[in-house]
Parts: structure tokens; sequence; C-alpha cells
């Protein structure tokens, strides 16, 4: 027997089976389901074709693959069925508390010369000239303020 044959046991079968038939999950996790659910060889005398199924559920042969190499990759269906949770994000926020506090600190400062109050265009400019950020958008400095309920500008 081959090392890429699916041979699901009932509960493994039956939780499958639950998955894709009930409850509320993405797409992408249903369809991993049935492609596995096709795939299972166990009490089966003829089973799907790689490219039968393919065109059930309307993806590519590679994918197909893929679903499979992870399925046997995984510990068990839970594991499977599961997204993996990043362990961080994938960039990191641009806006700390201590950039938050700049911003605030300057908007209750004297405005420029010139100007009756701070605007948010001023302190978006003025904060990257502050080098506080290297690129900052005006809606942003609205929200740390309207964050704080700052009613400054």
């Amino acid at each position: 027997m081959e090392n890429n044959v699916i041979m699901l046991s009932e509960e493994e079968r039956a939780k499958l089976e639950k998955f894709s038939k009930t409850g509320v999950h993405s797409a992408l996790l249903i369809r991993r389901a049935k492609v596995i659910l096709a795939l299972d060889r166990s009490n089966k005398k003829e089973h799907l074709r790689i490219t039968r199924i393919s065109k059930e559920q309307n993806i590519s042969r590679q994918s197909i693959y893929e679903i499979r190499d992870d399925y046997l990759a995984s510990v068990s269906a839970e594991d499977f069925l599961s997204r993996k949770k990043r362990a961080t994000p994938p960039n990191p926020p641009k806006i700390t508390g201590e950039v938050e506090a700049h911003i605030i600190a300057l908007s209750c400062s004297e405005p420029p010369s010139g100007y009756a109050k701070w605007t948010l265009r001023l302190l978006e400019k003025r904060v990257v000239k502050l080098n506080y950020v290297d690129d900052i958008s005006h809606t942003t400095v609205s929200r740390v303020l309207k964050k704080h309920n700052s009613n400054l500008i």
C-alpha cells in the first residue's frame, strides 16, 4: 500500500462528514474536509480518482495533492480542520503607545505660527517631520485622537 493513501476510521469519517454538513465554517475548510472524504479508501472497492475529485470540487489536481499531504502530516482531523494561528502579526503596528502620546501632546501644544489651531494634516506632517514615524495618514491621526476622546481639533 502507498504512503499517501488515506484510510479513515469510522470516527474520523463521522467527524469530517459532520464538519462539512453542519455548523459555520469557512468554505476553504469545508472543501478540505470534502476532499479528504472523497480521497478516503477505507471500506471501498472503488475510490474516486484525483481528476474526478478536482472536477467535482472545482479545484486543481495540485490543490488536492496539497490537501492530502496536509492531512497526512496533521496529528488529527481537528488539527487538519483548524486554521493555523500566526505567531506574530504580519507587520508590527506602526503606531505604538509612545507615538500616540507624542500625537496627543503635539495636539495640545501651540499650533504653528499662521494657524489658529492644529488640523489633522498639520499634525500628520509634524509627526513625520519630528521622526516619530516614517509615514502616517491624517486619518490615522484622527483615529488616535478619537481613541483617546480628544476634542482638541
